[in-house]
């Protein structure tokens, strides 16, 4: 049994030690896109890099004998679960979409919605005029036109220009900690956060802080996700999915 898992995130992460953790014969292998400089490295065996695009996406399915293909990608990087979709039904791989739970906005949460980085960068001078972004290095381009706002970027790496006009890099990686978000803000003096629908626990202490502080947030929705792929929430369920192959 061949498993690749396509993704470096933490569920990715979490899913590669359970695979390889008490299954002798399973063999493991987590395809990372090298986007981070020092990524967190997970169980098994590791490829970076793209495949270039869906042919070689399949013709690396039927390369490496892949008997199951997991697809636990950031929620953000939609473009390769078309591809994983594409891919393995022309390899005839099964695929299983392993997708964290969205976060979900309760009492005493002022959250915008917005379809895109563009519309969030448009929207955010009408919102504040300090500005916490965390919205990944490579979406920073959106908002290198906004003049009115000053904004503190957090990145895990040191982001690309172009970068917003007015703007300060904290270079820090989660989890993050509500204490530690709360300094941020206070810090800072924060008055706007933006974010993308991510969801998990890693980063959601911002959201908390936010909340408490009363200030808005410009929520980033999910893209579209291939209709038809079965997806599940745990690594458990992936793991029994798995499981149900071999037998």
């Amino acid at each position: 049994m061949h498993v690749l898992i396509l993704g470096g995130t933490t569920e990715a992460r979490r899913l590669a030690e359970a695979l390889t953790t008490g299954h002798p014969g399973w063999r493991v292998t987590s395809s990372l896109a090298g986007r981070v400089a020092r990524p967190l490295l997970p169980a098994g065996e590791v490829r970076t890099g793209g495949f270039g695009g869906v042919d070689g996406l399949a013709r690396a399915l039927r390369e490496l004998q892949v008997d199951a293909l997991i697809d636990a990608t950031h929620p953000f990087a939609g473009t390769i679960s078309f591809h994983a979709a594409q891919a393995a039904a022309r390899a005839h791989v099964p695929l299983l979409a392993l997708r964290r739970p969205g976060w979900v906005p309760v009492p005493d949460d002022d959250w915008h919605g917005v379809a895109s980085l563009e519309e969030a960068a448009r929207r955010l001078p009408t919102l504040g005029r300090r500005a916490f972004l965390t919205v990944g290095r490579l979406g920073l381009s959106a908002f290198a036109g906004v003049r009115d706002v000053f904004c503190v970027v957090r990145s895990v790496d040191a982001p690309e220009p172009p970068l917003p006009l007015r703007s300060e890099v904290l270079l820090a990686r989660g989890p993050f900690t509500v204490e530690g978000e709360r300094a941020v803000l206070r810090e800072y003096g924060i008055d706007v956060l933006v974010t993308k629908d991510a969801g998990g626990e890693a980063t959601a202490a911002k959201l908390v802080a936010a909340r408490e502080a009363g200030i808005p947030v410009i929520m980033v929705e999910r893209p579209a996700v291939p209709v038809g792929v079965l997806g599940v929430e745990s690594v458990a369920e992936v793991v029994e999915w798995v499981r149900g192959i071999v037998r």
